[in-house]
């Protein structure tokens, strides 16, 4: 009895500090938005390259994107849109991406992608295929304005 007693307690002890306290922290407004249309070499985890627009300060700008990796079946195409954060400038968003410590959701909830280049210019971006995960490659993601 003792034993269940105490598991009941530390059971309320822990959901009690896990428990988020207050409203959840506000998102920052975004910067610029971004959309992708990827391919893929391989149907499964492939290597991925792709091209999309910035639409950055009310102006559309043309990019390239490669070294994302796409994990699907049956997907050789994949379109991605996401935010852009801390960009101040056109040219602080190219750049090799890497992964962001500690983030594994993007939005509200989507699984994707978050990305900061070594500027600070952070891209959280979610695929809008069902059942798509993305991830960066081993070298990261180079993204790019084309000129």
């Amino acid at each position: 009895m003792k034993r269940e007693l105490v598991s009941l307690v530390l059971l309320g002890l822990v959901s009690c500090t896990s428990a988020p306290s207050g409203p959840p922290p506000e998102q920052p407004e975004p910067d610029a938005t971004i959309k992708i249309e990827a391919k893929s070499v391989s149907v499964g985890v492939g290597y991925s390259w792709g091209k999309g627009t910035l639409e950055y300060q009310n102006k559309i700008y043309h990019v390239t994107m490669s070294g994302l990796m796409v994990v699907a079946v049956g997907v050789t195409s994949v379109q991605a849109t996401g935010r852009v954060y801390f960009l101040k400038s056109l040219d602080d968003f190219d750049g090799k991406y890497g992964a962001k410590q500690g983030s594994s959701t993007v939005g509200e909830g989507g699984a994707g992608v978050v990305m900061s280049n070594e500027k600070g210019v952070e891209v959280r971006m979610v695929a809008q295929n069902t059942g798509v995960t993305l991830s960066l490659g081993i070298a990261g993601v180079q993204l790019a304005v084309e000129k």
